[in-house]
């Protein structure tokens, strides 16, 4: 029986993970790693469930430091009882933060979504805009929320969504050293050309959740591996 050798991994300690902006974002490599998101993750889209851009922007609104899952439970009732920004514009606030409880930061939640849905039905005819500018106007729609609405309801283009999983990946694989997610989004903007840009954040989220998780990412089953320096890394091929 012939034996099959493997090579065995590098420490992560030998790897380098310093910041070269010629070598880390030549239009080569960026264009390699947008090669491979888009082959592992050829059906990636948002996780949210919603039948329109004003469900979507509360869906989103909700998902602040709560799970896709547990909004999706809690948004069918919600939209049963208050199913266009005019008729949620008229609920109670008490109301609504009672149906929002389990997503957490309830109070809060509840009074953005109150505010968006009276300022959509006064300001907007009770349409959601399709502008960043007019978008970031409605109360909790700040510009991370609104680039998630534009992008996933209306396939606009208007920026990148950078949530933690895109911050933390775009950081391991050197796209960006910024640590603040507009600087973070203006760094990716620049070098990720624009008809990848919604794709980018669906298939990095993805990848975020099955793989690239924060402490523990899974490099060995990882399809950037070769082309990702980060130093973290629990596994390597070189």
């Amino acid at each position: 029986m012939n034996t099959v050798l493997t090579k065995p991994a590098k420490s992560s300690s030998k790897l380098r993970d310093k910041f070269n902006s010629k070598r880390d974002l030549a239009p080569e490599r960026v264009g390699e790693i947008l090669k491979r998101l888009a082959a592992t993750y050829p059906n990636a889209e948002c996780a949210l469930h919603h039948r329109n851009a004003w469900e979507l922007l509360v869906a989103t609104i909700l998902s602040a430091q709560c799970t896709d899952v547990r909004v999706n439970m809690v948004t069918p009732e919600l939209f049963r009882q208050f199913p266009t920004p005019k008729a949620m514009s008229e609920a109670s606030q008490p109301a609504l933060e009672e149906l929002i409880r389990s997503t957490g930061f309830y109070r809060n939640k509840a009074k953005s979504i109150l505010g968006a849905a009276k300022k959509i039905t006064h300001d907007f005819g009770e349409k959601v805009p399709r502008t960043l500018a007019e978008l970031t106007t409605v109360p909790g729609a700040a510009r991370k929320t609104a680039n998630v609405v534009l992008g996933v309801a209306y396939g606009l283009a208007e920026g990148i969504v950078v949530d933690t999983h895109v911050l933390r990946i775009s950081h391991r694989l050197h796209l960006t050293q910024a640590t603040e997610p507009k600087q973070v989004e203006q760094d990716l903007i620049k070098i990720i050309p624009k008809n990848h840009w919604i794709a980018y954040s669906h298939e990095v989220i993805h990848h975020g959740r099955q793989i690239c998780i924060a402490r523990k990412p899974k490099c060995a089953a990882c399809t950037l591996e070769t082309v990702c320096t980060s130093g973290d890394k629990t596994w390597s091929s070189d």
